[in-house]
């Protein structure tokens, strides 16, 4: 029987189309042999062809002029903002210090300090929980994984150096966790609990609020509370988290008296804040943008040192807008920011403030800020719906001093009010379009 084209399936005709032989079956029946053997015979001309001319292109490539990639994030038919959707770059950003000048030039750092390490964000959080375990005998460190390092190696290697009975497993129970982690805290000790992911803190919502944050509301007249106690948990969109590893659920934490819920940006500031919360005498929830933990990359002081917790940061002075956000989404709002003073013109300055601490809300910062500009955007990941910015707008608007300068309602960018689908999580969370669309309306209002 004649070999037809027709009897090869469809995927196997489009590799002939292109000059690859097709796949050949594992058995052919005998009267079928010669007819596929006379169509391979016949087919080598073609074959050859195709394979000279594949050649005769890859030499022009190569032969060509050298052209940068085509890199482009957004689609044709999306708003002309939807360009500045561009990969943070994280090696040149301001909002990182490069050199050990930049990172010891900060402020908040307690003189003395002359020695800095290149470090990540993990690595910063290591070492801020070694240097804790190393100063104090009371401070703990336990959860999930914990001993061999952790999900993101943030305990890596501290059970080596501090022994198991510091440094250890619990059950996969994270109601267990925060619950033992308040009975140390109750009895004089100060711990770290590790959450693995912020979305499974649920289970230990109800140890939270009913126990660690009531303790002191409870006990303190006897003397007793849950101070000292730090709960760690990796939070925020990666690209592929989807519904449960892409959660951002401070403003929960933040709604809750007793507690103090904070979250830094860059590894300069984790250490320093995580200090600070170990050594707080309040229950501290420490929430770190685990998109951060390899990208954002600094000088961090070798020393010990702390940052101060419920003060925002002021990383950008302006005249015209003061934009408030923390963790991650600074990074987009300082490339929005940017790309909006260029394209105004006419002298357009924005503030950029960096809240750090959630709660306690650092208000006054906050309103001396906006009684300048006149006009206030907030930027998070979490939804919209409830959330911190609505929190932020609310103070601005019900202090009278700031409100009567305002020249423009308070806008939010935001997360949508939805759970993070899989196939649209890039979509979810605030970019350098929306950010940047946000400025140029509040600016024309």
């Amino acid at each position: 029987m004649p070999f037809s084209l027709s009897q090869v399936p469809r995927a196997q005709r489009l590799l002939l189309s292109a000059g690859h032989a097709p796949a050949r079956p594992r058995s052919v029946p005998a009267s079928g042999r010669a007819g596929l053997a006379a169509a391979g015979t016949s087919s080598i001309p073609a074959r050859a062809a195709s394979a000279s001319a594949s050649a005769s292109a890859s030499q022009a490539r190569r032969t060509s002029p050298r052209t940068a990639p085509r890199r482009r994030c957004y689609s044709t038919h999306a708003p002309a903002s939807a360009r500045l959707n561009l990969p943070i770059d994280y090696a040149t950003t301001p909002l990182l210090a490069h050199t050990a000048q930049a990172a010891l030039a900060q402020a908040a750092l307690a003189p003395g300090s002359s020695t800095t390490k290149r470090m990540n964000l993990f690595q910063a959080i290591n070492d801020a929980m070694a240097t804790a375990l190393a100063e104090d005998e009371a401070v703990l460190l336990f959860g999930e994984d914990v001993a061999f390092g952790g999900v993101f190696r943030c305990s890596m290697h501290l059970q080596d150096t501090f022994g198991a009975a510091r440094v250890f497993n619990t059950p996969l129970s994270e109601q267990g966790i925060v619950g033992f982690a308040i009975g140390c805290a109750a009895e004089g000790m100060r711990p770290i609990a590790e959450i693995q992911f912020a979305d499974y803190v649920y289970p230990a919502f109800d140890q939270l609020v009913n126990e660690a944050a009531k303790f002191r509301f409870r006990d303190g007249a006897h003397g007793r509370h849950a101070g000292g106690l730090t709960v760690r948990m990796p939070c925020g969109a990666v690209g592929h988290g989807a519904l449960y590893h892409s959660q951002s659920p401070e403003s929960l934490f933040a709604h809750i008296p007793g507690l103090r819920v904070v979250l830094p940006r860059s590894p300069l500031q984790a250490k320093g804040l995580l200090l600070a919360a170990i050594r707080c005498n309040d229950p501290v929830v420490f929430l770190e943008p685990k998109i951060l933990y390899r990208a954002a990359v600094e000088q961090v002081p070798v020393d010990a040192y702390t940052l101060p917790l419920s003060q925002a940061e002021v990383l950008k002075e302006g005249r015209d807008v003061t934009v408030v956000s923390y963790g991650q989404p600074l990074y987009a709002c300082l490339n929005a920011l940017r790309r909006a003073e260029a394209d105004v013109g006419n002298g357009l300055s924005v503030e950029l403030i960096d809240l750090r601490t959630i709660y306690p809300l650092d208000k006054a910062t906050l309103r001396q800020s906006v009684r300048k500009t006149g006009r206030c955007i907030v930027v998070h990941e979490s939804m919209v719906n409830m959330g911190v910015g609505a929190e932020v707008a609310a103070a601005i608007q019900e202090d009278p001093a700031t409100f009567v300068r305002l020249e423009a309602p308070v806008a939010r960018v935001a997360g949508w009010s939805t759970h993070t689908p899989l196939a649209f999580e890039k979509f979810n969370v605030p970019d350098v379009a929306r950010i940047y669309d946000a400025i140029l309306k509040t600016v024309k209002f």
